[in-house]
């Protein structure tokens, strides 16, 4: 693998098979294109928000055409998703804001996505009874989003110091948010602690083992324990948390919308994929506990 395609990567361990081999090649020769100019992550984050609101819009419409062109811009929209955070790994211009709108960019993009299917289904069958599932389908994947990001940042954390940067507890997060002046900062940040603070509240075994880790070693996690974590933790990624990505979703999402079952994405969304997220929040926590044992 390219040396300089690697170092664009949050890490190899958590990239799933079609980021790995689809959408970050994409994005790396992007970011290197864009690498000496004077357009920023932000930027392309902020483009990216406006062509993911436009697939929910073109969704809306019960046409083959226009559904097919929707699906090309919810690809492009993830192109440059990765853009964004590959651009920042490569000229080193990050921020923490920069992070947070890169999170909140797909939870817009999904957000319209969902009330356009919602009208689409209403003006289908003359009710708009729709929006109630759309709504719970809606929250499950802000839910299911939060954890599966938040398990991807810890694995990082173990992978190394420098990769794990990104990991803050909700005391962290909080004391950030006390040293900030008003303005758009701290409103990201509030948000950021209700983020935090939802992910914290689910995982009460890796709380336990952070806290242990941290009282024992400070910093400092012995290697021994780093690749433990590793490796148990990229087994329940491949089995498990890789279906609540977007590549996981997106897929049904784009046979229901061609084939004009919407309501069945729905129930794969509120149903299915909430299943998927406790089972691994269970396996997730089973895993802590062990490695907590033997500390």
């Amino acid at each position: 693998m390219n040396k300089e395609f690697e170092a664009s990567l949050k890490s190899v361990e958590t990239e799933n098979v079609v980021d790995l081999y689809f959408y970050r090649p994409i994005g790396f020769q992007i970011a290197r294109a864009l690498r000496n100019t004077h357009i920023t992550p932000n930027m392309i984050t902020v483009l990216s928000i406006f062509v993911g609101v436009g697939t929910g819009v073109l969704f809306y419409f019960d046409s083959l055409i226009l559904s097919l062109t929707g699906i090309l811009l919810l690809v492009f929209a993830n192109i440059l998703d990765c853009v964004d955070g590959q651009l920042a790994r490569l000229t080193g211009v990050k921020s923490e804001i920069g992070r947070i709108l890169d999170g909140v960019a797909g939870d817009i993009w999904f957000l319209t996505i969902y009330v356009c299917l919602a009208l689409r289904l209403t003006n289908t069958y003359h009710t708009a009874w729709f929006f109630l599932p759309a709504f719970i389908a809606g929250m499950s994947h802000l839910l299911q989003a939060n954890i599966t990001d938040y398990y991807k940042t810890v694995h990082l954390y173990f992978v190394s110091q420098e990769k794990g940067g990104e990991f803050h507890n909700l005391e962290q997060v909080r004391c950030k948010q006390k040293t900030v002046k008003n303005g758009l900062q701290k409103v990201f940040l509030f948000l950021y602690e209700g983020y935090t603070g939802l992910q914290e509240n689910m995982t009460p075994a890796l709380q336990a083992l952070m806290k242990n880790l941290r009282t024992k070693y400070g910093d400092g996690v012995p290697e021994n324990i780093r690749l433990d974590f590793r490796r148990k933790s990229c087994k329940l990624m491949k089995c498990c948390i890789d279906f609540l990505t977007f590549n996981g979703r997106t897929f049904v999402l784009f046979v229901v919308v061609l084939t004009d079952y919407i309501w069945i994405y729905f129930i794969y969304e509120a149903v299915i994929l909430n299943i998927i997220l406790f089972n691994g929040i269970r396996m997730h926590e089973r895993m802590c506990r062990k490695i907590n044992e033997k500390i």
